[in-house]
């Protein structure tokens, strides 16, 4: 299919804490969205950095009150053979580490007949507390990149490494994109998502719009409408994954907003018994290759610490290839995440991006790695 010829618009510059719509633009005659969005969050202690942890800052809290708490860090503990000498040589209350979290969506249409769920959520997150930082990205689940396991070698979205090779698989691909180690992992579902949201009294969202879908199991219709509002379990993950309002960066905006909503609302439970509740609605729902001992000390160190939160969000674009929505990421914006997370990990020095006056502005150039070479593509936007 011809594509139309369109003028180029210009990009413009984003300061880091500005609130922006992307701006439609075109490069080297295909449009692109462009948009950069780096916010500074303090959640205050450990807890909520262990929460975005798929949850587990809540355990790791509630061990100290709940003497059950153990059994469950210990059940949740499924260790992988990569990476596990290279954790071994690290302090975890003095060096950085990073984890990617993915939620795990069971319920997804096996299109491959490969028999595993996709990831519905991918953040990588890492941990300095040295420098009391956390930094973080939520990778466009629609993402088309390379994915290499050992029943697939070819590009696919990168939420279907999971299905193609479990965690070895989405881990890997990561790594591959975003030229990031990645230490350890956490999975969670969403029944655990559900039912923590319930067990904490619910969580307070400033909806941005009207919202009719369906619930995770595609039978109950929800219905939210523009405005402030304490969602239940149901109502949080509907507006968390929806996908039909605006669009995949957006929806992982909105999971991490929900996540840091559930992290503060469990730092004002302050009763066992809905700590007892909470370990009874993860239970079985969370996975790591975290040792349990290092989740304590994790806590432990954070608990004298004043953690600052750095979340970044890609510049992108979307196009459809075969019959399939992608999304493809501007090269510059995956170089600067990279090169962000990378600095925190202490894996590479301070350049002139680091200046407290840079505004980063993407060239609006697509990554080839996440954009189709075969002609097939067609941009959307």
């Amino acid at each position: 299919m011809k594509r139309k010829k369109e003028k180029k618009t210009p990009t413009k510059k984003y300061k880091p804490d500005e609130q922006f719509t992307p701006l439609n633009t075109r490069k080297a005659n295909r449009k692109k969205r462009s948009g950069f969005k780096r916010a500074m969050i303090n959640l205050g202690k450990i807890l909520g950095v262990l929460l975005l942890i798929s949850l587990l800052g809540v355990v790791v809290y509630g061990v100290k009150m709940v003497l059950d708490g153990n059994k469950f860090l210990n059940d949740a503990y499924k260790p992988r053979e990569t990476m596990q000498a290279e954790n071994d040589k690290i302090d975890v209350q003095k060096d950085p580490i990073s984890i990617l979290l993915l939620g795990l969506d069971d319920d997804a249409e096996d299109t491959r007949g490969t028999g595993g769920a996709r990831t519905d959520s991918m953040i990588l997150l890492t941990i300095n507390p040295s420098e009391e930082l956390v930094s973080m990205v939520s990778i466009p689940r629609d993402t088309y990149t390379y994915i290499q396991t050992k029943n697939f070698d070819g590009n696919d979205k990168i939420n279907a490494a999971y299905a193609h090779g479990g965690i070895e698989g989405s881990i890997t691909a990561v790594e591959t994109l975003l030229n990031i180690p990645i230490n350890y992992y956490a999975t969670a579902d969403f029944k655990a998502f559900e039912d923590v949201v319930n067990a904490v009294g619910g969580v307070e969202i400033d909806v941005p719009f009207t919202l009719t879908e369906q619930n995770a199991q595609g039978k109950k219709v929800v219905e939210l409408k523009e405005g402030k509002h304490n969602l239940n379990g149901e109502e949080a993950l509907a507006f968390a994954r929806t996908r039909y309002v605006d669009n995949d960066v957006e929806r992982g905006k909105r999971q991490q907003e929900v996540l840091e909503a559930i992290a503060k609302k469990a730092m004002e439970v302050g009763s066992i018994a809905k700590y007892k509740s909470i370990l009874n609605a993860l239970d079985g729902h969370i996975t790591t290759d975290m040792p349990p001992n290092r989740i304590l000390a994790v806590a432990q160190s954070g608990l004298t610490k004043d953690y600052k939160f750095n979340s970044y969000v890609f510049s992108w674009m979307s196009y459809t290839y075969g019959d399939q929505s992608m999304v493809g990421l501007h090269k510059d914006s995956i170089d600067y995440i990279s090169h962000k997370l990378r600095l925190s990990l202490n894996l590479e020095s301070t350049d002139n991006r680091d200046d407290a006056s840079y505004v980063f502005e993407t060239d609006g150039i697509v990554d080839p790695r996440t954009y189709p070479q075969d002609g097939y593509a067609i941009d959307d936007y």
